[in-house]
């Protein structure tokens, strides 16, 4: 812990960053695993379920959660997965 008040507030600040960016990416998680199962299983829902996981990625991508790179690479994993029905 830190002996200034700067240091106490930036690791309070540090803290809830720390919350939200690993509620965004458990939830992003979900999202890919549930679009990549409709994808493999070819249900009618897959391409709603891919369009939706591409939502939360570009969402955590325009947050800063992940990197824009990781975030192509996952939209494009998607992509094909569900062009491979």
């Amino acid at each position: 812990m830190s002996t200034t008040k700067q240091g106490n507030k930036a690791v309070r600040a540090a803290n809830r960053k720390r919350l939200r960016n690993r509620l965004v990416r458990r939830s992003l998680k979900t999202y890919l695993v549930k679009a990549r199962s409709a994808a493999d299983t070819a249900q009618e829902s897959a391409y709603q379920r891919t369009m939706m996981a591409i939502s939360r990625v570009d969402k955590a991508v325009s947050k800063g959660i992940i990197h824009r790179n990781k975030g192509a690479r996952i939209k494009s994993s998607l992509m094909s997965m569900l062009s491979k029905e």
